[in-house]
């Protein structure tokens, strides 16, 4: 199966409890809005090639911002957003 990312970037959703998560995790403190503005462009200029699914969840890549972010496939919302190592 085809990972369409621009279905992902049009029907992508957050819960309340993942932008604190998400700021945990990153050991930041941006709003909600510089949240979604901040995955919304790293989900855009990541390579089709880095998008995997695996299960229920799509994990998107990008080693050059060094996160990777968890996505529900079926719902497209968000689950997490991990720190991997930059290139």
């Amino acid at each position: 199966m085809c990972i369409n990312k621009w279905e992902i970037l049009d029907k992508i959703c957050y819960t309340d409890l993942v932008y604190g998560r998400i700021n945990k995790k990153l050991k930041s403190q941006l709003s909600m809005a510089q949240i979604e503005e901040l995955l919304f462009q790293v989900i855009q200029k990541t390579s089709a090639d880095d998008f995997q699914r695996i299960g229920k969840n799509i994990y998107v890549t990008n080693a050059e911002k060094g996160m990777r972010i968890t996505i529900n496939r079926n719902t497209f919302r968000v689950i997490t957003v991990d720190e991997v190592m930059k290139k």
